[in-house]
C-alpha cells in the first residue's frame, strides 16, 4: 500500500506522538508498503529526508508549531503519489490538510488520537475564566474531526472512552502504541556509558535513582513530585531525583527545588535526542511520574522494557500497563509514593522482582506488533471502501 501520514509534530522534535510515528513509519515500510510523511517546517532541519514533505508553519503557543491548513503545490504532489489511505495524527493543520486531500482522492481517511488537548488549554488562554470556554471549543474540534473519518484509533480504553463522552460515533479501534523493546533493554546497558553519565551528573555509584523522562510542562504534575518528595529526600540524602526532558515549566521547578532545599539531589538533565534515551534509563532505579494527561503512557512502557520498576499517580492510562506489586505500584498521594518507593529502595530482592515483572509485561507493546495490527485496520477499511466504491 502507498500510505499518507499527516502530522503536526515529527523529527527533529522529540515526543511520545513523534516517536509513535517514526516507529510506525519504519515498520510499515519493514511490511513492504511505500510511507510518506506530511508535516510542518521546522527550522532546526537543514536537508530535505526522503519520502517527508514539510508545509511552511509559525511558531504557536510556545511549544508548537502551525501549519498551512492547505498547501496547492504540495497537493499538486500528493495527487501524482497515488497513495491508498491517510491517516492523521492531529485535528489542527496537517489533520485538516490530511482530511481535505482523503475527500478530494476519495480514498479512506483514518486517525489517531494521540493528545487529550483539554489539558492544554492553559498553552493559549492566559485567562483561567476562559478555560471552561475552551475546554468545550477543544472537545467540539475533537469530536468533528473523529466523525469525520473512516476510522478512529486510540492507545487505551480510557481515551476510547473520552471519546465517547465528546459525541464521537465513528468506529473506535483501541490499538496500545508500540515501542523498540530492544532499544530499552537493560543487557544493551554500556556499563562504561552508565558509569561516565552518572559521575558527569555528581552521582555516585551508592545513590539511588528516582527517574522521570518526559516534558517539563504544567499537565504533567511535576510540581506535585516535587512537592511528595520534599521530605523523603531531605530524610534521605542518598536519594537522588532525576529528570531527563525540557519544557516551559523547568524554571519555576528549578525555583521549587530550591525552595524546599532540595536543589542539590535534583538533577534537569534537559532534552536528549531519541536514539540515546536507553542509555538514560539506565540511570535509574525506579520509575516516576504524576501525570494524569497521559493517553497512554509511552515513558511508563520504555522504563518498564528498561527494568525499572514504575511507581505513578493512579490514571486509567495505567490500565493494563502497570500492575500493582508485579512492575510497579501507583499512588493517591505522597505518602503511598513515599511507602511504594521504600518497598521497592529498602530490598534489593523485591526490587529485582519488580525488575523482572516489568521488563516481562512489555512483551505486548512490541513496535512489530503494533504496526501489524495498523496494517490489519488499514486493509479492513480499504476492502469496506473497494466494496462501497462497486456497490454505489
Amino acid at each position: 500500500m502507498r500510505i499518507g501520514l499527516f502530522t503536526d509534530t515529527y523529527f527533529p522534535q522529540i515526543n511520545g506522538v513523534v516517536s509513535s510515528i517514526c516507529m510506525l513509519k519504519e515498520n510499515l515500510e519493514k511490511l513492504g508498503h511505500q510511507v510518506f510523511v506530511f508535516t510542518i517546517t521546522d527550522p532546526t532541519v537543514t536537508k530535505d529526508e526522503p519520502n517527508v514533505y514539510r508545509v511552511p508553519s509559525l511558531p504557536f503557543a510556545k511549544a508548537w508549531r502551525l501549519g498551512m491548513f492547505y498547501h496547492p503545490r504540495l497537493a499538486r504532489t500528493i495527487k501524482r503519489l497515488q497513495l491508498d489511505v491517510i491517516h492523521t495524527h492531529t485535528e489542527f493543520s496537517l489533520g485538516i490538510f490530511g482530511r481535505a486531500m482523503a475527500r478530494e482522492l476519495q480514498i479512506p481517511l483514518l486517525h489517531t488520537y494521540h493528545t487529550i488537548f483539554e489539558d492544554y488549554t492553559h498553552y493559549i488562554v492566559k485567562f483561567p475564566a476562559l478555560e471552561p470556554i475552551a475546554k468545550s471549543a477543544v472537545r467540539k474540534i475533537s469530536a468533528n474531526f473523529c466523525n469525520a473519518v473512516d476510522r478512529v484509533i486510540v492507545p487505551t480504553e480510557k481515551v476510547k472512552d473520552l471519546l465517547l463522552s465528546y459525541q464521537v460515533k465513528q468506529k473506535i479501534s483501541v490499538i496500545p502504541t508500540g515501542i523498540q523493546l530492544n532499544k530499552f533493554s537493560n543487557a544493551n546497558g554500556k556499563s562504561n556509558t552508565i558509569l561516565k553519565l552518572r559521575t558527569d551528573l555528581g552521582i555516585r555509584q551508592t545513590d539511588r535513582v528516582l527517574l522521570y523522562v518526559g516534558r517539563l510542562a504544567v499537565e504533567k504534575n511535576i510540581g506535585e513530585l516535587i512537592e511528595s518528595l520534599k521530605s523523603y529526600l531531605h530524610q534521605k540524602q542518598e536519594m537522588k531525583f532525576v529528570l531527563i526532558g525540557d519544557g516551559p515549566a523547568k524554571g519555576d521547578l528549578e525555583e521549587m527545588t530550591k525552595s524546599f532545599g532540595i536543589q542539590e539531589q535534583t538533577f534537569f538533565v534537559g532534552e536528549k535526542p531519541y536514539a540515546e534515551i536507553g542509555d538514560y534509563y539506565q540511570l535509574g532505579d525506579v520509575f516516576i511520574s504524576a501525570s494524569q494527561s497521559e493517553t497512554q503512557g509511552l515513558t511508563y512502557i520504555e522504563a518498564m522494557a528498561s527494568g525499572l520498576p514504575v511507581v505513578a499517580k493512579a490514571d486509567r492510562c495505567l490500565d493494563g500497563v502497570l500492575e500493582n506489586n508485579v512492575n510497579g505500584f501507583t499512588f493517591r498521594d505522597k505518602h503511598e509514593l513515599q511507602s511504594a518507593l521504600d518497598w521497592i529502595l529498602s530490598n534489593d530482592f523485591e526490587k529485582e522482582r519488580l525488575s523482572h515483572g516489568a521488563i516481562h509485561s512489555v512483551g505486548k507493546f512490541s513496535d512489530v506488533y503494533y504496526a501489524k495490527k495498523i496494517e490489519a485496520i488499514y486493509q479492513h477499511v480499504w476492502n469496506v471502501h473497494v466494496i462501497n466504491k462497486k456497490v454505489s
